[in-house]
């Protein structure tokens, strides 16, 4: 895989998507549908799947691509492969919050190893660089030309006054009992996979997630995350977290900043 070319085209594409996204957005009302897991779709998610997986079809003729709004791709697997969550929290979108993202990743051999991730409606955008390293693109985000960026790296945490990010649509006791494990200075909520940005430009420390996601839910915030020196791990044995499971659903998982002390699986800190 050529990585500029990769970067280049997966970022064009999300800022592509987040534009049409944001024309629906705007307007008084659209059509919200429910799929047979009586998740939210809207003609918005839509939209931004068929110009993504178009876009990176052309690009990348010989990568399978695999986006959660077709389903057909979810029974295929490739050692690398693209994978596409084009309106991540919909719910954010339905509820006009804002919070909702474009994900777009690519994955081999079980790492996410490239993504991106644009909020438009917060006007944030994080991706890694060819290199793998992680940046957020200031400025106004320019289709064709890539603007400033800053280099994200996750902090030191204290593990004294930790800063722990949670999901405002999927909270649920279990997490809650989790968080209370640990000496919390400060709780924030934010939708999608911006937490993983959050904990990635060391505005959060942890960032626990127990209950379903799928790969197309984590992957392009995982690799960013990984690209500022972040970790993701499963949250039943604290094993590395990898990418391609059947039917692309993922287990229960933790992405935090390391030096975070983690609970050990069953109870005392590690």
């Amino acid at each position: 895989m050529d990585h500029d070319r990769l970067v280049t085209v997966m970022r064009r594409l999300a800022l592509q998507a987040g534009a049409r996204i944001m024309e629906i957005y705007a307007a008084p009302d659209f059509e919200v549908r429910s799929k047979s897991d009586a998740s939210p779709v809207t003609e918005a998610d839509e939209a931004a799947d068929a110009l993504i997986s178009a876009g990176l079809t052309e690009a990348f003729p010989d990568t399978l691509v695999v986006t959660e709004e077709q389903a057909e791709s979810h029974t295929e697997s490739a050692e690398a492969f693209l994978i596409v969550d084009p309106l991540d929290g919909t719910k954010e979108f339905v509820q006009r919050r804002g919070d909702f993202t474009v994900n777009i990743a690519y994955v081999e051999n079980g790492v996410p190893v490239r993504g991106v991730v644009y909020a438009p409606a917060r006007k944030r955008l994080f991706y890694t660089l060819a290199d793998g390293s992680a940046v957020e693109e200031t400025g106004d985000h320019a289709l064709d030309k890539a603007g400033e960026t800053k280099p994200l790296s996750v902090k030191a945490p204290d593990n004294g006054a930790l800063v722990v990010v949670a999901s405002k649509s999927h909270r649920d006791a279990a997490t809650d009992a989790y968080i209370g494990k640990f000496s919390v200075a400060d709780m924030t909520s934010a939708g999608s996979s911006l937490k993983f940005c959050l904990v990635a430009a060391g505005e959060a420390d942890l960032y626990p997630r127990l209950g379903r996601t799928m790969e197309w839910d984590t992957a392009a915030g995982d690799a960013v995350l990984r690209g500022a020196g972040g970790e993701m791990i499963r949250f039943e044995d604290h094993a590395p977290f990898a990418y391609g499971k059947p039917g692309y659903e993922n287990p229960f998982f933790i992405a935090h900043a390391p030096g975070v002390d983690l609970p050990a699986p069953g109870g005392a800190a590690e």
